[in-house]
């Protein structure tokens, strides 16, 4: 298993939670190693572009494409899942992201942003991410997301599986499943015994794979 070192922080924080869900775990920016992990996980914190450019620095971007086209696991969090999405809009700046789905990723229209805290989310219907975890609250911290899902099926087989949250009215998407690819809005490695059952959850698939 690899959590990517692409230069977004909490990477420490996210190696630890993914070792405490029972996978072993490197830090590592290389390629190729990265490639042929079992499992990949892309963190991520701070503003769409720079956590874009960072990726495009190590072929990140390439390298989740290649990974998913060869069917290999992708786990994406927080600003890691808003860069799989095909652009992202900030302070009228608009930057391309990996384009693994369509859609925006764009303020929220909240009366407090950031949304900053504990939120419960509305799970998708035959969620394996969040099996046995429907009634959990997950720990949130962004200011963009996106807020429309338009993509039904793809070339994974199987329609994706989107969770949703709300915060001051406006509804987000919190966590997609799409084959392998699956991310999470919310710091799964800050969300106490909640993220640490899901990162398990997710762990486990790579097992059964």
């Amino acid at each position: 298993m690899v959590v990517l070192d692409y230069g977004s922080g909490n990477l420490r924080s996210a190696v630890r939670a993914v070792e405490r869900a029972g996978a072993r775990v490197s830090l590592t920016s290389d390629f190729e190693t990265a490639l042929h992990a079992d499992g990949l996980v892309v963190p991520g914190v701070g503003a769409y572009a720079a956590c874009m450019a960072g990726l495009r620095e190590i072929k990140g971007d390439r390298l989740i494409g290649r990974r998913l086209a060869g069917g290999r696991p992708v786990l994406g969090i927080c600003v890691g899942m808003q860069v799989l999405f095909a652009r992202g809009v900030e302070h009228g700046v608009e930057t391309e992201g990996c384009d693994e789905w369509p859609g925006v990723v764009e303020r929220l229209q909240a009366p407090v942003v950031p949304h900053m805290g504990w939120n419960t989310v509305e799970v998708a219907e035959g969620s394996t991410l969040f099996a046995g975890l429907a009634d959990e609250r997950f720990y949130f911290v962004h200011s963009y997301g996106v807020r429309e899902w338009s993509l039904v099926t793809n070339d994974r087989t199987t329609a994706p599986r989107v969770t949703w949250a709300e915060h001051g009215g406006d509804r987000f998407v919190a966590a997609v499943e799409n084959g392998p690819l699956t991310a999470t809005q919310f710091h799964p490695e800050k969300s106490g015994d909640a993220g640490a059952a899901l990162l398990r959850n997710w762990v486990a698939t790579l097992q059964r794979g």
